[in-house]
């Protein structure tokens, strides 16, 4: 099984709220990957800044060989849709998938999708 991460910003303020929502958004992922039988190919863990501040709260998904996707301005009642979005992550072939595949929130434009560190064969 490839290994998947996410990462969630921990320092991001909620645009409507003084409090820090990375660290509830954090265990709702762990709990929804354990639901969705994605707990063995993912991990979760917080970050102090993605430099997302414009969109609070940030949320990467990267993969040894994969492309990283960054998204923001994203709430705990997104949890679900970063869930159905690491579904999908698992299974893109070419690092790539349209906006009208992601779902909810993440159908907008991605804050980035950072292409893969290219091998070493590849880069040659």
């Amino acid at each position: 099984m490839d290994y998947h991460h996410i990462h969630v910003c921990t320092t991001c303020r909620g645009r409507e709220a003084a409090d820090l929502p990375g660290e509830a958004l954090i265990a709702a992922l762990r709990a929804g990957l354990d639901v969705c039988d994605l707990s063995d190919g993912f991990t979760v863990s917080g970050i102090n800044c993605m430099a997302g501040c414009g969109h609070p709260s940030t949320v990467a998904f990267h993969s040894d060989g994969k492309a990283a996707w960054l998204f923001g301005d994203l709430t705990l009642a997104d949890a679900p849709d970063l869930l159905a979005f690491a579904q999908l992550y698992t299974s893109f072939p070419d690092d790539w998938c349209r906006s009208t595949d992601r779902p909810g929130k993440l159908a907008r434009p991605a804050l980035a999708r950072i292409p893969a560190v290219p091998t070493r064969q590849a880069a040659e």
